[in-house]
């Protein structure tokens, strides 16, 4: 299954052409795909109006959202941090961190247009589309 970041919602919605959006629209209708919660709430949270938000949560709630934190998660992106910290690599939102590590311990792919999860892939074996 695909993850897609919120990143590419919040462009999506906002008819940016972007190379993600493009590849987030071939995929509606044809694959399964996930909102995690987090994702969500960053999506809503810089909308205006709560009658824009109703129908932007309406939308997203037809893919499968999941909760993307748990105390083992938790622990397992404390552990992802540190590991990128051995690399020199601070990761500077702590939510991109749970994005990533909930995408690698489920095995997700993630469709994103934030280069911060960028080396997650490359030391983390996350899996970018």
């Amino acid at each position: 299954m695909i993850a897609v970041d919120s990143s590419v919602w919040i462009d999506f919605l906002n008819g940016n052409e972007t190379r993600e959006v493009a590849h987030l629209s071939g995929l509606l209708g044809v694959e399964p795909l996930i909102v995690g919660d987090i994702v969500l709430l960053e999506v809503l949270r810089g909308i205006g109006s709560e009658a824009e938000a109703a129908r932007v949560e309406e939308a997203l709630r037809r893919f499968d959202v999941e909760p993307m934190l748990d105390p083992e998660l938790a622990v397992l992106a404390a552990t992802h941090y540190r590991r990128l910290r051995g690399f020199g690599i601070t990761v500077r939102k702590t939510i991109d961190l749970i994005i990533g590590t909930f995408c690698i311990a489920h095995g997700h792919a993630l469709l994103t247009a934030d280069r911060d999860f960028a080396p997650m892939s490359r030391h983390l074996g996350l899996t970018l589309v």
